[in-house]
Order: structure tokens, then C-alpha cells, then sequence
């Protein structure tokens, strides 16, 4: 019988639903095969609330988790299936999304993924202000994902 290898630790990524963000979760998932890592994939929601590239149903603003939580599974689904090649595990955080990041990562996290940018307005932006804050407060490296098409 051969030996498990061992977990190298836990990568944090954060989705928000925006495409970057998913390749964030795709990058953080082909690095968790390579380091038997686990994945923990987050999402961050703060009321009052319209993001994700969706609108938050009216009625439901009280029920943001719950919602935050269905669409962290339906982002996270459509990068890696119905069976994905690592352990992942997702998170829902009240808060700004770089402060729910930054808590996530300090619970023994090896590695911080963030996309360049996510639902945010600065289409040409090198950096959006969630990332920019992760990489300058992380207490762990932190890897930041552009898009091929850039």
C-alpha cells in the first residue's frame, strides 16, 4: 500500500464571479495538484450588496450568504466539474473582500490567489484595489492571476 503524500498546505483564492476570478480558482487548482494542496476557494458579500456579475434578488438581501454561497458553488463548478481534482472547500466571509481574504490566508494558508482585477469598473486596470490591498497585507505569498488575454 502506498503512503498519501502529504498536504503542503492550503491555498486560499478568492471568486467573486467575474472570469478572473476563475482563472484565479483554475491556476490555484493546478497548483494544489502539483503541492497536494488544499483549496480553499472564498467569497466575500457585504450589505447592501449587487455584485457577482448578477443582481442579488429583491427580497433576498437578508439572505446574502446564502445566496453568496450558491453562486461561489455555481462559479466554482463551472471551473472544475462535478469532480475536481483536489480537495475544495468553499468559504462565505461577511466583509470587504480583501479583508475576508487576508482572515482566510492567515489561518495557516501557504499561498493567497487573487485575480488582476474583478467586478470592478477599471477595465484597464493592472491591479484592482482588492488585490493591490491582499498583496501589500498578506501574511503569505500572494499570487496574482491575469488573464491570457492580457
Amino acid at each position: 500500500m502506498a503512503e498519501e503524500p502529504a498536504l503542503e498546505g492550503k491555498i486560499v483564492v478568492g471568486v467573486d464571479g467575474s472570469e478572473q476570478s476563475r482563472q484565479a480558482l483554475r491556476w490555484a487548482v493546478r497548483q494544489a495538484e502539483l503541492t497536494h494542496a488544499v483549496v480553499e476557494a472564498v467569497m466575500a458579500w457585504e450589505p447592501p450588496f449587487s455584485g457577482w456579475g448578477s443582481a442579488v434578488p429583491v427580497g433576498e438581501e437578508a439572505h446574502l450568504a446564502e445566496v453568496a454561497r450558491r453562486v461561489l458553488t455555481e462559479n466554482v463548478g463551472k471551473v472544475v466539474g462535478s469532480a475536481p481534482p483536489v480537495d475544495i472547500r468553499l468559504r462565505v466571509g461577511e466583509g470587504t473582500p480583501a479583508w475576508v481574504l487576508l482572515a482566510a490566508a492567515k489561518e495557516q494558508a501557504s499561498l493567497l490567489v487573487v485575480g488582476h482585477r474583478g467586478l470592478g469598473g477599471l477595465e484597464g486596470a493592472l491591479l484592482g484595489s482588492v488585490g493591490q490591498y491582499c498583496v501589500q497585507h498578506a501574511s503569505c505569498p500572494v499570487v496574482v492571476v491575469r488573464s491570457s488575454a492580457d
